[in-house]
């Protein structure tokens, strides 16, 4: 099995569209990720946090959403449900996807059968590689970004 990750996309005051729907979905159909768990909530204006079901999104014309239909492994539960509803506004509805790194699987087995392990891991926001690359294109232009 490869790196497991989670991600919460909150879509602030809507419900979402599904057009990121069939990027995800080919990076599932090329083996590039698995989908674990797959769930949607909607906090409310009051600060109630609720799991949408997704015939409920799928009726609302949001047919893209029925390929993830069943895609769910019981690994998200109501705790991890109620902190995405930390992270989002009032109003806002939010997907957690909990995929596998199914190309890193191959990597990910040489290591452990060589004994290794993994000590840290992270991501940068894209935001930041940015900003940073900006900064040393400045500094080599001799200019101040």
């Amino acid at each position: 099995m490869g790196p497991i990750d989670y991600l919460v996309v909150e879509y602030p005051g809507k419900s979402p569209t599904g057009e990121a729907l069939p990027y995800l979905v080919d990076l599932v159909d090329r083996g590039m990720i698995r989908i674990l768990d797959i769930v949607f909530v909607r906090k409310a204006t009051d600060g109630s946090v609720a799991a949408l079901e997704m015939a409920d999104l799928t009726q609302a014309g949001n047919t893209n959403l029925a390929v993830f239909e069943g895609a769910a492994s019981g690994l998200l539960g109501q705790d991890d449900i109620e902190e995405a509803g930390q992270a989002i506004g009032p109003g806002s509805t939010a997907v957690i996807a909990m995929y596998e790194n199914r190309w890193a699987a191959p990597f990910a087995q040489a290591l452990r059968r060589s004994g290794a392990r993994l000590v840290a891991v992270g991501r940068i926001p894209v935001q930041d590689v940015i900003a940073a690359l900006d900064s040393a294109e400045a500094a080599a232009a001799g200019t101040a970004p």
